[in-house]
Formats: C-alpha cells, sequence, structure tokens
C-alpha cells in the first residue's frame, strides 16, 4: 500500500509539471528556454540543499550521472518547447505514450520481457492514446510540438531506465539536476528569454517541488516496481493532466478523450493487477 501510494503522489506531480509549464509559457509569463532554465536551476538548488541537510554527498563524477543528466536535459528542453503549441494533457499524452513504448522495448530486448496481462493492459492503454491522438475535427495536433515531445519522451524512458539501479534517489538526482544546469543554458545561446515574476515562481515550484523532489520520490520509487509496471503506470499521468487542464485551463473534454481516458485507466489497472505483480517477480 506505501508504494501504491508513493507511486500516486509521484504521477500527480508529473501531471503537475505538465500544468505549471504550459500555464506559464502559453500565458506569456516566461518563454520556454527561460522556464526551462528555472526549472532545472531550482530543482538542483532545492536537492542539493537538501542533501547538504542529510549529509550526503553529490558523486558527480560518474558515468550515469552523465548519462542521467543528458537524459534528464533531452527531456526538459523538448518538454518546455512542445508546450508552446500543445495542451497540456494532450502533450502529457504524447510524452508518456512514447515512454512506454520505449520502456517496453527496452526490457523485451536487455531486460524481462513483459506478461501477457502486461502486454494486454499496455495494449489498451496505448490504444487510449492512439485514440485521442487520431487525427479529426476535435484533435489538431500541432506536428512540431508533438516532434519535440517525442523526443521529450526518449529522454524520461532513459531518465527512468537509469533510475532503476539507484542507489542513492536523493543524491542521483540533485547530481543530474546540477550538470543539467549548464547544458540546458546552452539554449540561450539560440533563444532570447522574456521572464516576469510569475513566470519566475511557476518555474521554481515546477523544478524545486514537482520535478526535484518528485524526480528523487521515483528514483526510490523505481526500484520497487517492475519495468513494465513502471512503464504502464506513466500513463496514469496524461489522464490527471486531461482533467486538470480541463478544470483549471479550460482545455477541451470531448466525449473521444473521455473514452481515452476510460481505456488508458482500464489498461493500467489490468497491467499492475495483483495477478500481474506476482508475475513479474517469479
Amino acid at each position: 500500500m506505501r508504494i501504491f501510494l508513493l507511486t500516486a503522489l509521484v504521477m500527480i506531480a508529473f501531471a503537475a509539471n505538465s500544468l505549471l509549464t504550459r500555464f506559464a509559457i502559453i500565458g506569456d509569463h516566461i518563454d520556454p528556454t527561460g522556464f526551462a532554465l528555472m526549472r532545472v536551476a531550482s530543482g538542483a538548488a532545492v536537492l542539493a540543499l537538501v542533501l547538504w541537510w542529510r549529509g550526503g554527498a553529490l558523486n558527480l563524477f560518474q558515468r550515469q550521472r552523465a548519462m542521467g543528466a543528458a537524459s534528464l536535459s533531452l527531456y526538459i528542453i523538448g518538454f518546455s518547447l512542445a508546450y508552446l503549441t500543445l495542451d497540456a494533457g494532450l502533450g502529457a499524452l504524447i510524452l508518456f505514450g512514447v515512454v512506454q513504448i520505449s520502456m517496453f522495448a527496452y526490457g523485451a530486448v536487455f531486460a524481462r520481457a513483459p506478461t501477457s496481462r502486461q502486454l494486454i493492459g499496455a495494449s489498451f492503454a496505448f490504444a487510449g492514446l492512439v485514440l485521442v491522438l487520431w487525427p479529426g475535427a476535435q484533435t489538431q495536433v500541432n506536428p512540431t510540438g508533438a516532434a519535440l515531445m517525442a523526443l521529450a519522451g526518449l529522454g524520461w524512458a532513459a531518465y527512468t531506465i537509469i533510475g532503476k539501479g539507484s542507489a542513492d534517489p536523493l543524491a542521483n538526482t540533485a547530481g543530474n539536476f546540477l550538470i543539467s544546469v549548464p547544458i540546458v543554458a546552452c539554449l540561450l545561446l539560440v533563444q532570447t528569454t522574456q521572464i516576469t515574476a510569475t513566470g519566475l515562481m511557476l518555474g521554481a515550484v515546477c523544478g524545486g517541488i514537482t520535478s526535484g523532489l518528485g524526480y528523487a520520490l521515483w528514483y526510490a520509487v523505481l526500484p520497487k516496481l517492475a519495468q513494465p509496471t513502471a512503464a504502464v503506470v506513466q500513463l496514469s499521468v496524461p489522464v490527471i493532466a486531461i482533467l486538470a487542464g480541463a478544470a483549471l485551463l479550460a482545455e477541451p473534454l470531448s466525449a473521444k478523450v473521455i473514452l481515452a481516458t476510460l481505456l488508458v485507466l482500464g489498461g493500467i489497472a489490468l497491467a499492475v493487477s495483483a495477478r500481474s505483480a506476482q508475475a513479474d517477480h517469479k
């Protein structure tokens, strides 16, 4: 039950990242470059402070830190730029659809293959993603935004896979964020930035709380989840983002989106059910 509650908390934090990013950028409170930099810098600051208070070490000079920072940077840059043109819920659907496909493919090739129950559940959940992304009068997807979010999804899938072996989640996440700061700052070389006080506050909350602390908690939960389960459970994030986006950002909520939401939730329930979880650990 404790792992379930912690995982649910992480998924809510992930959905909040979509809402905060979309609200900050479409509200002209901050541009994508400024938001991405503020997000990663505030995440690094909060995590470093917590790590200092705990008395831990950053362990920056490790191959895993470089890989973690590179994948985190790809995710944050693509994520921020994509929300210039995508709704919060739609962006989350593309992001975690790519994450699911990538993690299942990696697991099938390099790790334990998904069980039949997990594959069926994942198929239902992915069908919900396809339904909402299928071209139609009610759903128009910007191709550039979708491509940027797909790159972000590849970055997040790699970040999640790397996190499966995390021995010190807080220190590893802090190191990833710290190294990512100069990488993300390179965006300033090609794009000017416009920042308001509201944008700074939104970026700080997104970076320090829902990203920094949320990702540290995710790294702590990941070793206790089978990889296929970790892939599928993240599909709850688009559902949360879609419903919250409709309620808080007045984003459209059509019958097709509602049906897709039910498919995603049903697929997740099947894939992470007790019988499936038992099969994961055989």
